[in-house]
């Protein structure tokens, strides 16, 4: 009868822990950080692997206070060591995070936008005199000007289609960043593509502004050499009809 005391004392221990899981749990998804992390703390140290790695969850995304990747590791060890594979796995990754740890740092303070202003992308503004004056220079510039709009406009698509740019981070990359370098990566990302829009956007308003004083000043020579040509015209006809008029003129003796 003893025995059957000791296991049902036992019993009623682990459902008491079952219990007490539970209701961290449901502290945590309530957001209740600081009265989760006491109750996580609590199981953790009475040896419960689920508590252990939650806690270490919580130390590794800040949500303890801070950001603190030692105790992270040791309360992901000690819930590997009891067989918990989620604790092993969030090992696995701050493994990789070590070895990779220059492509993070690539993504949450170094990119810089480069590969959305290269290739196809690389919109060189065309150079525009102050005036042509005769066809084939106009069609040049004409033809130069609606291929850099069909860059730019391009360039523009794929900088949209690139928000928010943190989707550009490689998946394997974007799984090992913890919540503050997520954030940083977020902020660092937003400001590339902000400064990119920026200087594209003042780079193609000088280039049209040029354009639309090009198009002025040269439809305005254009419209001023036709009627002189047109008045030289008149001019040489009515000199030519003079001429034959002349040819039957009699000469006077």
């Amino acid at each position: 009868m003893k025995k059957i005391v000791i296991c049902l004392s036992l019993l009623l221990a682990g459902l008491a822990h079952a219990d007490e899981l539970a209701d961290a749990n449901a502290l945590f998804q309530k957001k209740a950080y600081p009265q989760a992390l006491q109750s996580y703390t609590k199981l953790a140290n009475g040896g419960n692997a689920e508590a252990q790695f939650h806690l270490g969850e919580m130390y590794w995304y800040g949500e303890a206070g801070a950001v603190d990747e030692v105790k992270a590791d040791a309360w992901f060890r000690k819930a590997a060591d009891k067989g918990n594979k989620s604790a092993a796995a969030a090992l696995e990754i701050m493994k990789q995070r070590t070895l990779r740890r220059a492509e993070i740092d690539f993504w949450t303070t170094k990119y810089d936008g480069a590969d959305l202003k290269s290739g196809k992308y690389r919109c060189v503004a065309p150079r525009i005199p102050a005036v042509s004056k005769d066809n084939a220079e106009i069609d040049r510039v004409s033809a130069s000007v609606a291929a850099w709009q069909a860059c730019y406009n391009g360039f523009v698509e794929n900088l949209n289609a690139s928000t928010p740019m943190t989707k550009l981070i490689p998946p394997d990359i974007a799984k090992l960043l913890n919540q503050r370098e997520s954030d940083a990566a977020k902020a660092h990302l937003d400001d590339v593509q902000q400064r990119i829009a920026a200087d594209s956007s003042i780079g193609a308003k000088l280039e049209l502004a040029d354009f639309a004083a090009w198009r002025s000043a040269t439809e305005t020579w254009v419209t001023e050499h036709n009627a002189l040509v047109k008045s030289s015209t008149a001019s040489d006809r009515s000199s030519e009809l003079d001429a034959r008029k002349n040819n039957y003129v009699p000469q006077s003796k």
